[in-house]
């Protein structure tokens, strides 16, 4: 029987390990692949004579476990075991490709302790699933030939002044031997007070941390326009690559890794792409691309943060206010939390970015982890689109016409900025009608199966449900008995037929989730109405842009909804062109003010710093580790029961789980959660104790299941 990862020698009581039995030629420390929380640590198993040499740390391996054969991971070897009795053999080794690093197993132990989650959950969102035709290809491949260390490299060695003038010099750039890091490359970032000699330490092989708020604007570069944040990552690569470093970019989607991707191809730097979307082969074989040094840049989303790259230089998380980037599996991580997990971790320089800035990366700054790369307010006006928010006193001012979803004052900006060029109308909902009610008395139309809520597809089909699919074909209201229904919230397809009324003539196209995302939009007058996140960019930039709803993101009972709206106004707003090039931007509906304000004056950090200061106020993450449980009421009882939390530490609740989506017929018994929160500098302690208080549940095979969540992204 397989014996379990054994305490410190140190430890009082603990004897030296027995020698391995002459049948084995030494003891395998196996990592098995088991979600049980309490199985969560290595276990000694014999290393046969045949895989002597296969075996080593870091490959996968076949072991027995409890009557079944299971994956794992070789972790290391030594000459002896604490476990008492006959050790078990290694059952195969499935490659001799090492596929777990110690990097990356460091990293991965670590995101588990943040996380209160384990480390096989954590790696199985790290390494993916073998395809041994991949791996056979790549490993056929020649081998990288080694780079040398310049004289960069070795700064930290250099004097004073010789440091100082070797950081004044041009940076070699090895993708070309003619080209150089020069002035045409550091003045993408010369906008920023400190930006070059951020580039400059990056290739002199220092290890600098910023949280920058990006410009808006596009470059022309190779040919071809790219936007400005697009092609300052790119050259921050080019940097670590001129000092003979790797460098890993995550960003939220799909999109933006072919934006990213495009502009390195421009400055000629070679990458790949690494994301879970991938077929198998293809992702594989460029993680073993990556493990084997043959490749030195990975972008990609969410997976690439822990693409295993041998010499790390350079992380860069992009819009890391953005929810795809949150993991939505177990345990939860946040990509911006692993990317600085593992710059500390790898001695890395790291760089947060976004238009937008989240409290957290203000709280990086806040704690003196990085520092604040902004442009100055005289730059940030010139490149910035002017932005327009008018209040209820102006609008009233209009009349009947100000009453308006879209009023007289948005429609008079539209017609004057498709005289020189497409019009982007953002709008938080995708669909027609997302939310209807009844006409007469206004209650929410309710399926009469479900009691889901209703929708409209179209303008001549009937109400179909949005939990069940559906059709309310002789719906009625339960209140009034009246059958006709109202818009309560309008979708993009609504907004895209009533414009098409207010422009006759002039082409409406949609770009969301129902009829596709577009990838660009031509430069020719034309609107284009785009729900948060699918807005394309056009030729040229926007000539305007109308940001519709305003209430509707920043009214959502969440602790975010204010930092996630200034996030997608900017990010949409980032695409019309600068005030000098007549660009401009009208928010309408009423917004929250202090997110509204924030876009009027291009303000991401003083918005981003007064959030952090009244979540300091109100005990609020990031200022404080916070854990949610969700489960069951019989799950989530037995888990306070066992859950030994410090003296500090806070519970709030339980409470009943509202409604997220639909019914759940299989459940048997009430969900509820609870909150515990307490100081972030003792988080780690927050962090154990759920993790032990799982694995005992885990250890005595209690029913039900609780779900930990430690600071999620969104709380409500």
């Amino acid at each position: 029987m397989p014996a379990p990862e054994q305490p410190s020698l140190l430890d009082p009581g603990i004897v030296a390990p027995a020698p391995v039995s002459a049948r084995f030629a030494a003891v395998a420390q196996v990592l098995v692949d088991m979600p049980l929380p309490h199985l969560d640590h290595t276990f000694d198993y014999g290393i046969p004579d045949a895989l002597d040499e296969a075996a080593q740390p870091g490959v996968r391996v076949k072991v027995r476990f409890a009557g079944t054969d299971r994956d794992g991971y070789l972790i290391a070897r030594t000459s002896g075991t604490n476990h008492i009795g006959t050790l078990a053999p290694l059952r195969k080794v499935v490659s001799p490709l090492p596929v777990l690093t110690p990097a990356v197993h460091k990293l991965a132990r670590a995101v588990a302790r943040h996380y209160a989650g384990t480390s096989t959950d954590v790696l199985r969102l790290a390494i993916p699933p073998r395809h041994a035709t991949a791996e056979k290809a790549v490993l056929a491949q020649p081998e990288a030939v080694p780079e040398l260390p310049t004289s960069a490299a070795q700064l930290p060695a250099l004097a004073p002044e010789e440091r100082s003038a070797v950081e004044q010099a041009p940076l070699p750039d090895p993708t070309g031997p003619d080209v150089v890091l020069g002035p045409d490359r550091l003045a993408h970032w010369a906008d920023y007070p400190g930006g070059a000699a951020f580039l400059r330490r990056i290739g002199a092989g220092d290890s600098p941390r910023a949280a920058w708020c990006a410009l808006p604007g596009r470059i022309e570069l190779g040919g071809a326009e790219h936007p400005h944040w697009a092609v300052a990552i790119a050259v921050a690569v080019l940097a670590t690559r001129a000092g003979r470093r790797d460098a890993i970019v995550s960003v939220p989607d799909a999109r933006d890794v072919a934006t990213l991707g495009a502009a390195l191809d421009a400055l000629e730097i070679e990458h790949v792409v690494l994301t879970a979307e991938q077929g198998a082969s293809a992702r594989y074989r460029r993680f073993v691309r990556a493990l084997t040094g043959r490749t030195h840049v990975v972008i990609g989303t969410r997976s690439a943060a822990f693409a295993p790259l041998p010499n790390l230089g350079l992380v860069v998380c992009w819009d890391d206010g953005d929810d795809l980037l949150a993991e939505p599996r177990a345990p939860y991580p946040h990509t911006r939390e692993v990317l600085v997990q593992r710059a500390d971790l790898a001695g890395a320089a790291a760089l947060v970015g976004g238009f937008a800035r989240t409290p957290e990366a203000q709280l990086l700054v806040a704690d003196g982890w990085a520092r604040s790369l902004q442009a100055d307010r005289a730059v940030v006006r010139a490149r910035a689109p002017r932005v327009i928010a008018p209040g209820e006193a102006d609008l009233a001012r209009e009349g009947e016409g100000g009453r308006a979803r879209i009023p007289a004052p948005a429609i008079t900006l539209a017609r004057r900025a498709l005289a020189h060029g497409p019009v982007l109308v953002q709008v938080p909902r995708a669909g027609y009608l997302p939310v209807v009610a009844c006409a007469r008395c206004r209650t929410p139309a309710r399926c009469s199966h479900c009691h889901g809520p209703l929708r409209l597809d179209r303008a001549d089909a009937p109400p179909q449900c949005r939990w069940c699919g559906r059709h309310a074909t002789a719906w009625a209201c339960g209140e009034c008995g009246a059958t006709a229904v109202r818009a309560m919230r309008t979708g993009a397809g609504r907004t895209a037929e009533e414009l098409g009324r207010a422009f006759p003539g002039v082409p409406v196209t949609v770009s969301g989730r129902d009829g596709g995302v577009l990838d660009r939009v031509p430069a020719s007058p034309r609107l284009v109405v785009a729900t948060p996140g699918a807005e394309p960019p056009a030729d040229g930039g926007y000539a305007g842009a109308l940001l519709l709803d305003a209430a509707l993101i920043t009214n959502r009972p969440e602790l975010s909804a204010g930092v996630e709206a200034l996030r997608r106004w900017l990010r949409a707003a980032a695409l019309v062109r600068s005030s000098g090039d007549g660009g401009e931007v009208m928010i309408l509906g009423q917004g929250a003010p202090v997110p509204v304000q924030a876009l009027v004056r291009w303000d991401p950090v003083g918005h981003a710093g007064r959030e952090l200061s009244e979540r300091q106020e109100l005990s609020f993450p990031p200022l404080v580790r916070l854990a949610t449980l969700t489960g069951g009421s019989g799950a989530l009882a037995s888990m306070m029961r066992h859950l030994r939390l410090p003296a500090e530490a806070e519970v709030l609740g339980p409470v009943p789980v509202e409604d997220t989506g639909g019914p759940d017929p299989s459940a048997e018994e009430e969900t509820l959660r609870t909150l515990v929160r307490m100081d972030r500098r003792a988080g780690d302690e927050l962090s154990v104790a759920l993790t032990q208080a799982q694995a005992i549940r885990s250890a005595r095979k209690e029913p039900g299941t609780v779900r930990v969540r430690i600071d999620p992204d969104h709380l409500w």
